[in-house]
């Protein structure tokens, strides 16, 4: 069993930055994807950026492309999700997940990931 926990959520005006962190205890941390999804007020969850097992791939929504980065650190069994530029659309509470599977596809991946922390709010206003 993996725990998850988050930190690092928080408000911001827009073009600010934050940087998120989960940290990952209970199985071996590298033996997992780990991703970021979000869930704003209102809308279903979705898809932020993923990092594949040993942090040489990484993948994005669309709309984040360019001013989110996703980094982990096995050593240390934490990833981070830097947050810059941000927008008041970013706005959402972000859960960091992990899974065991090999994903080429992510925007559709959350039934696929089995361990979820309880995530982190982040507001960012005008």
């Amino acid at each position: 069993q993996m725990q998850l926990v988050e930190s690092g959520g928080g408000s911001v005006q827009a073009g600010g930055s934050l940087r998120l962190s989960c940290a990952a205890s209970g199985d071996t941390f590298s033996n997992y994807a780990m991703a970021w999804f979000r869930r704003a007020p209102g809308k279903e969850r979705e898809f932020v950026a993923a990092i594949n097992l040993s942090g040489s791939d990484t993948y994005y929504r669309h709309s984040v492309k360019g001013r989110f980065s996703i980094s982990r650190d096995n050593a240390k069994n934490t990833v981070s999700l830097q947050m810059n530029s941000l927008k008041p659309e970013d706005t959402a509470v972000y859960t960091c997940a992990a899974t065991a599977f090999y994903i080429t596809e992510y925007e559709s991946s959350a039934p696929l990931f089995g361990y979820w922390g309880q995530g982190t709010q982040v507001t960012v206003s005008s």
